[in-house]
């Protein structure tokens, strides 16, 4: 199958986050079985999703990880032109929800299979597939730790994320919270007696906001990236119920996109130090309120140094001697953690990522397609590059 046929297989799988994606984890375990590789199947706690992770080549020596997450954003309430599980064609134009983020890498990638077990590989290529990317990178947790269990650690990875082919060798962090705050409710005629939870929410998202001013002016800075210094911000803020009555429930989700050199801890800590200063003014009014604070999801910055063996050797395959800086997580960050050099680099432009009509050309495939070919040629040499 061609990476086109593969990506209109791959894009009919609707897997949003908040739906199974075995369906497309099974279709792959037999696409591999179907050329002789077996694969397994890591699970999520309850079954419903899973990893999949495949070698090809030599099992004893480190190799390199191909990884692309299986998972895609949510379509509801975006105005598409077809069918956004049904791959569509428009003047050298793929449509499809994944075509970008990130179904066209591990179609690439399957597409090769044929060729890489036709090849004398002297060093192995592991496929690594993951589920629930978008929502925090909580499948490549238990895929990463998998890892672990091969007879060699493997020496590189490729997060075949967005990128227009560029070689990204560092993103920002990414840390998700959940805020719930309990006030106490009574008629608004008698409002003083009460504990407004919208207003102190809406207190502690002024503090977050002059936090995240802060940091804009005074840094730390890092060139290389559209916004050089870590952020902090609000989303979706909720609570309430009517006018006539003073809110007692209100909540709101805010993230922080740090430097990979930067622990937001700090930041994290003068967030949680205001809200408790905040809820022993709310407990002055009533004893049964506060503000609680939830760690929702998190992946850790990437910052592999140019000089790496990794980035090199990815540098050649492309044919591109710069390498770039983005402020979106991967699931780099998890491999580097590992102990597993990473960089990301993938066919699809990051800016129709999550979009309705998200697309993906023809000629960034074609570009995938080499760059696979060039993997593929690169560990048929005895003795791969390293560091």
């Amino acid at each position: 199958m061609t990476t086109i046929e593969l990506l209109e297989r791959l894009v009919a799988f609707d897997t949003t986050s908040s739906r199974s994606n075995l369906p497309l984890i099974e279709f792959v375990e037999t696409y591999l079985a179907d050329h002789g590789i077996s694969s397994r199947r890591i699970p999520d706690a309850d079954g419903t999703k899973a990893n999949l992770l495949a070698t090809i080549g030599p099992t004893d020596i480190p190799g390199i990880i191909l990884s692309g997450h299986t998972d895609v954003v949510p379509v509801e309430g975006q105005d598409w032109s077809s069918d956004p599980f049904a791959l569509v064609e428009r003047d050298g134009r793929l449509y499809g929800r994944g075509t970008a983020d990130m179904k066209s890498f591990d179609a690439a990638v399957l597409a090769a299979v044929p060729r890489m077990v036709a090849t004398d590989l002297q060093v192995p290529i592991h496929i690594a597939l993951s589920h629930d990317e978008e929502v925090g990178g909580l499948g490549a947790r238990d895929l990463v730790a998998a890892l672990s269990d091969l007879p060699a650690l493997p020496a590189f990875c490729v997060v075949g994320e967005p990128t227009s082919m560029r070689v990204v060798t560092a993103h920002k962090g990414i840390t998700t919270f959940r805020v719930s705050v309990r006030g106490f409710e009574r008629h608004s005629s008698e409002a003083p007696l009460a504990v407004n939870a919208v207003e102190y929410a809406a207190r502690l998202i002024v503090f977050i906001e002059d936090l995240a001013a802060e940091i804009a002016r005074s840094g730390p800075f890092e060139d290389g990236y559209p916004v050089m210094h870590t952020t902090v911000h609000v989303g979706p803020v909720s609570g309430g119920t009517a006018l006539n009555i003073v809110p007692g429930s209100a909540g709101f989700v805010f993230e922080i996109r740090n430097l990979p050199d930067e622990d937001p801890q700090s930041i994290v800590d003068r967030i949680r130090e205001h809200a408790e200063r905040l809820t022993a003014a709310m407990r002055t009014v009533h004893p049964d309120t506060g503000i609680e604070i939830t760690d929702t999801a998190y992946l850790p910055g990437l910052a592999t140094p140019a000089v790496t063996g990794i980035a090199r050797w990815i540098s050649e395959l492309t044919g591109q001697m710069s390498f770039a800086k983005v402020a979106y997580g991967t699931e780099a960050g998890l491999f580097a953690n590992a102990g597993i050099p990473s960089v990301v680099c993938g066919p699809g432009d990051i800016a129709q990522a999550h979009r309705p009509d998200e697309y993906v050309t023809r000629e960034q495939l074609e570009q995938a397609d080499r760059f696979i070919d060039r993997v593929i040629e690169w560990v048929t040499r005895p003795s791969p590059a390293s560091g």
